[in-house]
């Protein structure tokens, strides 16, 4: 279940919890997993693909000539929704940094677009076997954060795309450490029926630590992600 905490008390409960405003959750999986579905799991986690996207962001990084074909693409699609919700941030940039507040009906939209991503990428990095639900409902991996209270920061969103940068690089190079890992993860599964407890941990923190950057570069947050697992 997915949880919104609004409101300072909320907020005082949740920070004694937790040490930044989004935090995901995943039920632990680690023994006697579905071998079947564990072996096809790219091929069955398409429709959410097409989505709501893979393990990456919306950006995409393109060198030599434009209709050369010798161009060379790095980045992630994010889906149909992501897409949709990418486009809204820039909305949203420009109402927070002249207005001080974003727009409830985006942010709603944004929030709903990061519940659904959590659950089909935790299936996805082979975290679970439940098949995740296509719009809200409850899964094994959750979502909760804080709402912001008052005016938002303008001078952080209006330099967000600056101040990422660095979250960005880490994000990139600990993906193609989870790519290796999985790949091992998902062998150990197919042979074992386990997924390696250590493994399974580090693809859990990728995982929130992934969602938290997200979550700041869409505006849905403030505060600098940490540069933690945890």
């Amino acid at each position: 279940m997915i949880s919104c905490f609004r409101g300072r008390p909320g907020r005082s409960a949740y920070d004694r919890r937790v040490p930044y405003p989004v935090a995901i959750d995943v039920q632990p999986a680690h023994t006697n997993r579905n071998r079947l579905t564990v072996a096809f799991r790219i091929i069955l986690a398409i429709p959410h693909l097409l989505l709501i996207g893979g393990i990456g962001m919306g950006f995409a990084l393109q060198t030599g000539r434009p209709g050369t074909g010798t161009g060379t693409s790095f980045g992630s699609e994010t889906g149909l929704l992501g897409a949709v919700a990418y486009i809204l941030a820039i909305v949203t940039w420009f109402a927070i940094v002249i207005g001080g507040r974003d727009i409830p009906a985006i942010r709603q939209y944004t929030v709903f677009y990061l519940r659904w991503r959590v659950r089909a990428l935790s299936y996805l990095m082979l975290l679970g076997d439940a098949y995740p639900p296509f719009g809200d409902d409850a899964y094994p991996a959750s979502l909760a954060f804080v709402e912001p209270e008052g005016p938002r920061r303008r001078l952080s969103v209006g330099f967000r795309l600056i101040l990422i940068i660095p979250q960005l690089i880490v994000v990139g190079l600990l993906t193609i450490a989870w790519w290796v890992t999985s790949f091992v993860a998902w062998l150990a599964i197919l042979f074992t029926g386990n997924y390696p407890k250590g493994l399974y941990e580090f693809s859990v923190g990728v995982l929130r630590w992934f969602i938290r950057v997200e979550a700041y570069l869409l505006l849905l947050v403030d505060e600098y992600p940490p540069f933690s697992f945890e």
